[in-house]
């Protein structure tokens, strides 16, 4: 009989060797009792980072942090649950408007999300600058918010009581060098989807340099793995990779993102913004088997009614003013030219540096903070026009943020220049 216990399960996989389930349910359900301690747990993580895991064992690792918690069920529901997760990036607010558009199109949507950590924004960060409104959201008022006709959607923190084991491997992975794995990130995202009760999800995987992951192949190595775990997991699945070289929008900060959310569900917005909002929506859409076109529902103002209420629903006031930051200062084009570089990575960097973001977990953001883009690739541009706004309430930022931003330009002769595709793949039904 294989033995249970902490140092022979390190060294069966260190050594390259597959571990059976009932290993795999043994350590996590010790370690988040607090029988494994955290270097061994990071061991392990570092020995799979190194050696890998087989699909089966990946699978086995998601269920047993699955079942270290709560599983939400939200299957005597009266409409069909759907939910979408991005792997994150710069001026990502997709959240904001396709939650509501999803709803209105008669979908529930319990969408549960994360706060940001360095240069990618978060979702909750970006809703709390809303005046009033709450995060947290008990489950007994989820499954009020959802029923609800005229809401159905709700945007919150998970829960502690949602796949802990995850909670806790995740910030010994974040300090010991082990994000980087296939079977650790795909288990860690799909645990929480899976445990939070959506029958279907669409997943947003970003590629390029202001996403976590660079590489298209590694992109959709691990979209297969997210994709193959919620089928097995009974949720239908569906992922897109989506490129992220350049931000979505023309804002990143979340106040700034906010505002241009609401011109998305007003009609307007940047054209990026809208064609993957409309994109993911038509994704799932489909899956929750629903025969509507959110671009209709877009149009005619039915999600605009979706997010007020969303909003007002977590305690927040819709028609408050956002808030704005104390300090702007603009950076103006040094010469003609084509604007054919605008790095994601580079603006990620300068809003965190200006305050829209934090360096640990807990770290306050300013929520007016951010960069507003007057031009994106393929625009012409001339001498003295203005290319970027940093806000903050913090000036002595805007050096090292403006160093960021300048680093991220690249400007050449020309006059055309065809928009890069946002679409970058599929995996899925």
């Amino acid at each position: 009989m294989t033995a249970l216990d902490a140092v022979s399960i390190i060294t069966t996989k260190r050594d390259g060797g597959e571990l059976s389930d009932a290993q795999i349910d043994w350590v996590v359900d010790g370690f988040t009792r607090g029988d494994v301690a955290d270097e061994q747990m990071s061991a392990l993580a570092m020995a799979i980072v190194w050696r890998g895991m087989t699909r089966r064992e990946t699978a086995a690792l998601t269920a047993a942090m699955i079942a270290s918690g709560q599983r939400m069920d939200f299957t005597d529901l009266r409409r069909p649950t759907v939910d979408k997760h991005s792997t994150g990036g710069v001026g990502d607010k997709i959240t904001l408007p396709l939650a509501p558009l999803v709803a209105a199109c008669g979908a529930a949507v319990p969408q549960l999300s994360g706060r940001g950590l360095g240069h990618t924004g978060g979702t909750l960060d970006k809703l709390e600058a809303i005046a009033g409104w709450r995060a947290e959201v008990p489950v007994h008022r989820m499954r009020e918010i959802l029923a609800d006709p005229g809401i159905g959607a709700v945007v919150c923190a998970a829960g502690a009581d949602l796949a802990p084991a995850d909670k806790r491997l995740y910030a010994l992975r974040d300090v010991t060098g082990t994000v980087e794995s296939i079977p650790l990130i795909a288990s860690s995202i799909m645990s929480k989807k899976i445990a939070e009760g959506t029958a279907a999800l669409v997943l947003d995987v970003k590629v390029g340099s202001g996403a976590f992951l660079k590489n298209l192949d590694t992109a959709r190595e691990l979209a297969t793995a997210m994709v193959e775990l919620g089928t097995d997991a009974g949720v239908r699945t569906v992922a897109l990779l989506t490129a992220m070289d350049t931000p979505l929008g023309r804002t990143a900060g979340n106040a700034l993102e906010v505002a241009e959310s609401v011109e998305v569900l007003a009609g307007g917005g940047p054209a990026d913004v809208v064609e993957l909002t409309v994109t993911l929506a038509r994704e799932m859409v489909a899956l929750a088997g629903l025969n509507v076109d959110p671009a209709d529902v877009l149009r005619d103002g039915r999600a605009m009614d979706h997010w007020r209420a969303m909003v007002r629903a977590q305690g927040g006031d819709p028609a408050a003013p956002l808030p704005t930051a104390k300090h702007t200062e603009t950076i103006l084009a040094e010469r003609d030219g084509l604007l054919t570089r605008l790095d994601a990575l580079g603006v990620g960097l300068a809003a965190w540096r200006l305050g829209a973001g934090r360096t640990r977990q807990g770290d306050p953001v300013q929520h007016g903070a951010g960069v507003e883009m007057h031009a994106k690739p393929g625009d012409s541009v001339t001498a003295g026009q203005p290319l970027l706004t940093m806000h903050t309430d913090t000036p002595e930022a805007f050096r090292r943020a403006s160093t960021a931003l300048r680093d991220a330009i690249t400007l050449e002769a020309g006059s055309a220049l065809s928009p890069a595709a946002l679409m970058l793949g599929r995996v899925g039904v």
